[in-house]
């Protein structure tokens, strides 16, 4: 007999929000003395405590405004949103598995969205 897990639902996040999420679970958990962070837990509330850049408001804001762009999908805004690329090179690693590349001219509308919030 094989389990199979099946996705139910799935949402994109950014890092802001998952920080936000975290830190309620960390709350509760805190509260009842018996009860340890997992390894998993401790190091992802480690990671979006030193990676949070924006404030989780910010970041969908930024989220927003990226998908106005015609060659940013949603997940691709979210992954932007989450990793701020500073120029180009960083820029077109987020695009490096997409089937196209993006012109100069469009990856920097896109590092010009990024540039009013970082």
């Amino acid at each position: 007999m094989t389990i199979f897990k099946e996705i139910v639902d799935e949402e994109f996040l950014t890092i802001s929000e998952t920080k936000e999420l975290l830190a309620d679970i960390e709350a509760e958990r805190a509260m009842d003395e018996e009860r340890e962070l997992r390894y998993e837990l401790a190091r992802a509330i480690e990671h979006v405590n030193r990676f949070t850049v924006l404030e989780p408001e910010e970041a969908q804001n930024l989220v927003d405004d990226l998908q106005e762009l015609e060659k940013v999908d949603e997940a691709t805004a979210y992954k932007i949103a989450n990793l701020l690329p500073r120029n180009r090179d960083e820029l077109r690693s987020v695009y490096a598995q997409q089937r196209y590349t993006l012109s100069g001219d469009e990856l920097d509308e896109i590092l010009n969205v990024l540039a009013q919030y970082v």
